[in-house]
């Protein structure tokens, strides 16, 4: 990329809102206030994240230790954390610790607040997964009262549509929604609901046996996966979007888990790969949030070699009928926010397969300077690549206009 050239406004399909105290209280039925989600403030009895396990126990009133936010739905105590919203910290701030609203940056849960912070990162828009339904919506399917979880996902989603992606976030806010994983039925019915309204996101597992939930390999997911064949919209995946990130033993550290976050997406890629579902909806799409994507190439060799030679025997001559690479370059999207490795061999993951994040306002996130580090490791990629990257292949993919900007539930430019 020539020096003198602008870096491109980011577009970053990785970032994330901790949603705002009213979300549910506000939309919820009156019956079900009391048992919907809502935030107690009350002191942290005890915290552990070992193993790719995170487990928080919420103390009672007046009893010592400390203080934070947290979300209450039925049996649930889920605690707002640092990690949630690290971003203006110091690295060797941010530890695992529960936080109020008011110690956290409010560009976490406010939109204008968001969008100056975007300027200062020079992300003109971006895409939010959630913070308490968890990355594709599990808290809900984990809940006892369906009927409730299936209004706690709409209200969700109304609230994504309508307020995070309102007016006042003028095209600058992506909406991502939710789906009652439970159901396929109801999955589908909810992908058209929100299509019709101009979102072309919804959240998923990236291992659903892990949730519990069938496979991708069953017939069960397949009114769901219509419905976004029909209306063109993205089944994104985040990491840890199936209630379980890496790790190798029960008491690992959380040091390992991050170092090989990527594995989970990885595993993802070679079900979808293999399951016969890119060929039955020629349409669908997935991505790979927070996935990076240096690994991308040699998974892509290992699975075109394992599809020619061993397909007698392996289970997908039948379904599969194209190297998975060629599949792959049609339906697949790696996102990455820090990634030089992967960059380097961007020729063998292919230029319209890649996409550029931030993740604000995790611990991970390169903002403020996410410009910066894309100038770094983009230097030696000629400028339309850059621009492809950064911004071209979202605009493409999440159905935005031509200026980067979500066209609002009339599908029209704001």
């Amino acid at each position: 990329m020539d020096t003198e050239t602008t870096f491109p406004p980011i577009i970053s399909v990785d970032d994330h809102t901790v949603e705002p105290p009213t979300v549910w209280q506000n939309r919820l039925p009156k019956k079900h206030r009391d048992t919907g989600p809502r935030i107690v403030r009350a002191p942290l009895k005890d915290m552990t994240f070992l193993g790719g396990r995170f487990k928080p126990v919420m103390g009672r009133p007046g009893d010592d230790g400390p203080v934070g936010d947290w979300w209450v739905y039925e049996d649930l105590r889920r605690p707002l954390t640092r990690l949630d919203t690290a971003v203006g910290y110091d690295r060797d701030e941010i530890r695992l610790e529960v936080i109020t609203y008011e110690q956290m940056r409010p560009g976490s849960y406010d939109v204008p607040a968001r969008l100056a912070d975007m300027d200062v990162n020079h992300v003109q828009s971006a895409l939010c997964f959630p913070t308490f339904p968890r990355f594709c919506g599990q808290t809900f399917t984990e809940a006892a009262d369906r009927e409730l979880a299936l209004l706690c996902v709409r209200a969700y989603n109304d609230w994504m549509v309508e307020e995070w992606c309102g007016p006042e976030a003028r095209g600058r806010l992506i909406p991502l929604t939710l789906i009652p994983l439970w159901d396929a039925e109801l999955a589908a019915a909810e992908v058209r609901r929100n299509a019709a309204r101009g979102v072309r996101a919804v959240a998923f597992s990236e291992i659903p046996p892990h949730l519990g939930l069938p496979s991708v390999h069953t017939d069960d997911w397949d009114p769901f996966l219509a419905a976004c064949d029909e209306t063109g919209t993205v089944v994104a995946m985040h990491i840890g979007s199936s209630s379980r990130m890496p790790s190798t033993s029960a008491d690992a550290p959380p040091a390992v888990g991050s170092t090989i976050t990527f594995a989970n997406c990885c595993f993802s890629m070679v079900d979808w790969l293999m399951s016969g579902k890119f060929e039955r909806f020629p349409n669908l799409r997935v991505m790979y949030a927070e996935g990076q994507i240096g690994w991308i190439p040699y998974i892509l060799e290992r699975a075109d070699v394992v599809w020619e030679e061993n397909r007698a025997w392996g289970g997908v001559a039948d379904k599969v009928h194209r190297p998975p690479s060629e599949l792959f370059a049609e339906h697949v999207y790696g996102c990455f926010f820090d990634d030089a490795f992967g960059l380097r061999n961007l020729d063998a993951i292919g230029v319209g397969n890649v996409l550029y994040e931030t993740d604000y306002p995790h611990s991970d996130s390169t903002w403020p300077k996410s410009r910066e580090v894309g100038e770094a490791q983009m230097g030696h990629l000629d400028a339309e690549v850059v621009e492809r990257i950064v911004r071209g292949n979202a605009i493409e993919l999440l159905g935005l206009t031509g200026d980067g900007l979500w066209p609002g539930p009339g599908g029209g430019a704001r």
